[in-house]
């Protein structure tokens, strides 16, 4: 192989720049699929990772849901007692019940309804770690008051805007005008494109109880007494609440909304789908130029295999040339997706990035993506006989 290693200029990137047109087209097939797989696996997880935006600032220890909920997106209620119930326990500090639904908001500016995720509490508790919500939050001690997230999608309004030039902001949730009393920033999410964060006494109101209470709630937050162990105080409350609700630890509650959008719906498999057809088409079109640079050089391949070169020195060429191509090509990718990631960020809010896990992971595709090619490619030259081209 000491054609191969020891040339000043190595054997396998003469073969690739000898026709400048076709290394463009690799290249520009490789810089594709590079770009398919960021934009597909960057989407994915900014779905996974928005779907759990505004859970991972509950300020709790466990959590009660319904034993009928699925997701964020279907919140079922179970009877507000149960939280109670669970109050007794020793362990438990201190509880907080939360209603959860999607209602429907006008952008106060068109009319144009849209739903938005509606968050109710008691001003008293602290639901959130959230900074802004504890120095605005007993605004919403008045009716009708609400708490804006600025992170929303602009199709609710130019709600911020207003806010910031002084204006009274008011707006129709179901069919009932609220006034925003506040700005705070929690995200968006795939499963609702904004939020706002009102009193379980409004909160009841827009869903139609007139006397703004109700015996039902979404969600149930419970903190614990420092030291108690999370896992163990929802194994006990498991048991000892009737089976109409489920007790989670925060981070079991965090895995399955994650685990609802991976495994129940067919989004995570539609993102990796298109992951996995852009390392195809890369594959097809790598395969193609190699294969052909092989045809092109079969004489010259033939030749060196006559002066005593064997099969696998001429194989380590068409390797060395796939690590040119997957290098050259990963560049141009890595960059694209990071201007993709910034346009999409940009118009959708969500929380897409490009983080050093996803960046290798691709690295690595489009390696194998262009090993695999090239071990393809070699049939012609394991073939080549000296004696049939001559």
């Amino acid at each position: 192989m000491r054609f191969v290693w020891r040339r000043r200029i190595p054997l396998a990137w003469c073969l690739l720049t000898r026709q400048p047109g076709r290394l463009v087209v690799a290249l520009a097939g490789i810089c594709f699929a590079g770009m398919l797989m960021f934009l597909q696996l960057g989407f994915r997880d900014a779905l996974f990772d928005a779907s759990i935006t505004i859970y991972r600032l509950f300020n709790a220890d466990v959590v009660v849901v319904s034993s009928t909920s699925s997701s964020s997106v279907s919140m079922e209620p179970f009877p507000q007692r149960r939280l109670f119930q669970a109050a007794s326990w020793p362990e438990v500090e201190s509880i907080a019940p939360v209603r959860w639904s999607l209602l429907v908001w006008k952008n106060p500016e068109t009319g144009s309804p849209r739903a938005i995720q509606a968050v109710g509490f008691d001003p008293n508790d602290d639901i959130l770690n959230l900074k802004s919500l504890t120095e605005q939050k007993k605004g919403l001690q008045l009716d009708q008051r609400v708490l804006y997230d600025r992170l929303s999608r602009p199709e609710f309004g130019p709600v911020e805007d207003w806010f910031n030039a002084g204006r009274t902001v008011t707006a129709e949730v179901q069919n009932t005008q609220v006034w925003v009393e506040g700005l705070v920033e929690l995200g968006v999410s795939f499963g609702a494109d904004g939020h706002l964060l009102t009193s379980n006494h409004t909160f009841n109101q827009l869903v139609g109880s007139s006397d703004g209470s109700s015996t039902s709630i979404e969600l149930g937050l419970i903190r614990l007494v420092p030291g108690a162990d999370p896992d163990a105080v929802a194994a006990a409350l498991n048991k000892a609440l009737p089976d109409d609700v489920q007790v989670l630890t925060k981070q079991e509650f965090l895995d399955s909304e994650q685990d609802y959008w991976r495994e129940a719906t067919s989004i995570g498999f539609i993102f990796n789908l298109g992951a996995a057809m852009g390392l195809v088409v890369g594959a097809v079109v790598v395969y193609q130029i190699l294969f052909s640079d092989v045809v092109d050089h079969l004489p010259e391949y033939a030749t060196l295999k006559a002066m005593g070169y064997s099969s696998m020195d001429l194989v380590m060429v068409i390797l060395q040339e796939s690590l040119l191509l997957a290098g050259f090509g990963y560049i141009p990718a890595f960059l694209a997706g990071k201007g993709i990631y910034g346009l999409a960020r940009g118009a959708t809010n969500l929380p897409i990035v490009m983080s050093s896990q996803m960046a290798i992971f691709v690295f690595v595709m489009i390696f194998v993506m262009c090993i695999i090619s090239g071990l393809l490619a070699m049939g012609k030259i394991r073939d080549a006989d000296p004696a049939e081209v001559f």
